[in-house]
């Protein structure tokens, strides 16, 4: 039954939402929380530690990690040590490299915008970035300093280049090559594996295969060149890391992985990770069933699966590696949007209103609680997780986040009815319960995730003037956080210098020191984060 036009008594914003409200809606989406708190663990903590070391040490060339070769494709780590340059006389250093996040995500949203419009149309194009933003994978890495977000706005780009082939093939030729350079500069050979099939997939169905066969050939061709700009340089000036790149790229792509288990893996991570776009992808699949092989389906349909078997059969299972399904994925969706039924979409809004509604009212309690104290047994409860912490109540936190609970009402109130109507109460709502979480808990999730304290605490245990530092196999998001906090710098085990060192760090239950370094070993500090419990999460340091 279609959706009968409404007139209520309080106009909201037209449905699909104008440049502006869609834009204003990203916007916030993408840079609320992206700042104001320090590097956590894993690929947030490195990408930062690398464009430290870039602004500081003018390593462009290879990038370095706590003062070591880190060969890596480095432009992820420009961009960031850039915007670090940039604003750092605003924000603190790793917010302003974080920045770059923000960049490839804003770019990422407007090429899936792009591409949907020439497959699916101007009516039905608003969908697409509202489902790849409101997909929950999406979110926690569009928040962290991550590379594979520069490799998630090659694909973007690319897709938009291939839908846009056969309409003006000159700047979709120059927007393909740009976009398998960036992917190459950003993640190496992956984002160019995973995109080497939907491209010879369009050549195939192209009504001129010669003349498009050209194009994509200059297109290749602009891309090497673009990436020769780095390559070159890396080859004559520092060929071991050269070499040590290229094996780095393709040792992880021949690595055995058991196929079938791997790639029902990734299936499963989609589940949660690809919500809604998944369910929304499923159902124009049924909708559409009689019209598969038209190019709004086929692209995104063959694109998808392929990218599925190239990282199941070759690619351990990484949550970021997952973001490259996305863009196939959402726009596969975007016709599922339009399709549903009444009560299919009256549910599915009726779910994203009821689940963010009531995340945002837990949000506001558990902030009363880290607060005021008030509900005690939860206020107990915030404290036994992150012990020492104290809350303190902030008024801009505060009233940006009243004034946005209250937009959020407006919103769901005056919304007329559309079938872009759901998709967008579940941005709007994932937006809301996203922007609580970064106003209102921050601090608390800050006092928990960072390593500050700790390495304040190492810094002090070491006498000056110390000569160096052996670790045992810390990991990189490690000894990026005492380098940026503090300018620990420590040496692996197999380092030649690592035997003259009279210093020790480990992580984890160390029981006997000498079989990491030889020599005869006391342990003079013992470090961990406030909510740590676990041996395998303590930090021992040792005196030869």
């Amino acid at each position: 039954m279609p959706f009968l036009p409404e007139h209520p008594r309080f106009k909201g914003i037209a449905l699909p939402p104008s440049g502006w409200v869609l834009a204003l809606l990203l916007v916030t989406y993408i840079f609320i929380g992206l700042i104001g708190h320090d590097p956590w663990k894993h690929d947030d903590a490195v990408s930062i530690g690398i464009a430290f070391d870039t602004v500081n040490n003018g390593n462009w060339l290879v990038p370095h990690l706590a003062g070591n070769p880190y060969p890596d494709a480095p432009l992820y780590y420009w961009t960031s040590a850039v915007t670090a340059r940039l604003f750092s006389w605003l924000l603190p250093v790793h917010d302003a490299a974080r920045l770059a996040s923000g960049i490839f995500t804003l770019l990422a949203l407007e090429f899936i915008l792009l591409a949907s419009r020439e497959l699916h149309g101007r009516d039905h194009a608003a969908a697409a970035p509202l489902i790849l933003a409101g997909s929950i994978g999406f979110l926690f890495h569009a928040h962290e300093a991550q590379p594979m977000l520069a490799a998630l706005t090659a694909h973007t780009a690319a897709y938009c280049a291939l839908c846009l082939l056969p309409r003006r093939p000159a700047l979709a030729t120059l927007t393909l090559g740009v976009a398998i350079a960036i992917g190459f500069l950003a993640n190496g050979l992956l984002p160019v594996l995973t995109l080497l099939p939907v491209t010879v997939y369009t050549l195939w169905q192209s009504e001129s295969r010669i003349a498009s066969a050209l194009r994509l050939a200059l297109a290749i061709v602009l891309a090497l060149v673009i990436s020769a700009l780095w390559l070159f340089p890396l080859w004559m000036i520092s060929p071991q890391n050269f070499k040590a790149f290229f094996y780095g790229e393709w040792s992880p792509l021949t690595q055995r992985v058991p196929p079938l288990s791997n790639t029902l893996r990734y299936l499963n991570l989609l589940l949660w990770y690809a919500w809604p776009a998944l369910p929304l992808a499923a159902w124009a699949l049924w909708s559409k069933r009689r019209v598969l092989r038209s190019k709004a389906l086929a692209l995104p349909i063959f694109s998808f699966v392929m990218v599925l078997l190239i990282l199941g059969l070759n690619v351990e299972t990484r949550s970021s590696a997952a973001l490259l399904l996305l863009p196939p994925l959402v726009l596969l969706a975007v016709p599922g949007v339009a399709t549903l039924r009444r009560g299919a979409a009256n549910a599915f809004d009726w779910f994203g209103m009821m689940t963010f509604t009531f995340l945002s009212a837990v949000a506001w309690i558990v902030w009363s609680a880290m607060v005021f104290g008030w509900p005690e047994r939860l206020a107990r409860q915030t404290v036994q997780l992150e012990p020492g912490f104290v809350g303190h109540f902030g008024l801009f936190s505060f009233a940006v986040s009243a004034c946005v609970t209250v937009i959020w009402v407006w919103l769901i109130v005056t919304s007329p009815r559309s079938p872009m109507r759901g998709i967008m109460h579940w941005m709007a709502g994932l937006t809301l319960f996203w922007l609580l979480i970064a106003m209102l808990w921050m601090p608390w999730i800050d006092y928990g995730k960072s390593y500050r304290p700790l390495s304040a605490s190492l810094a002090r245990s070491l006498p000056a003037g110390f000569d160096c530092i052996v670790n045992a196999n810390l990991p990189d998001s490690i000894l990026a956080s005492l380098d940026y906090f503090d300018g620990i710098r420590t040496l692996p085990p197999k380092n030649a210098e690592a035997a003259k060192c009279h210093w020790l760090l480990a992580q984890g239950e160390t029981r006997n020191p000498a079989k990491i370094s030889p020599g005869v070993w006391r342990q003079v500090w013992e470090g961990k984060r406030p909510g740590d419990r676990h041996e395998s999460d303590k930090f021992h340091l040792y005196r030869r």
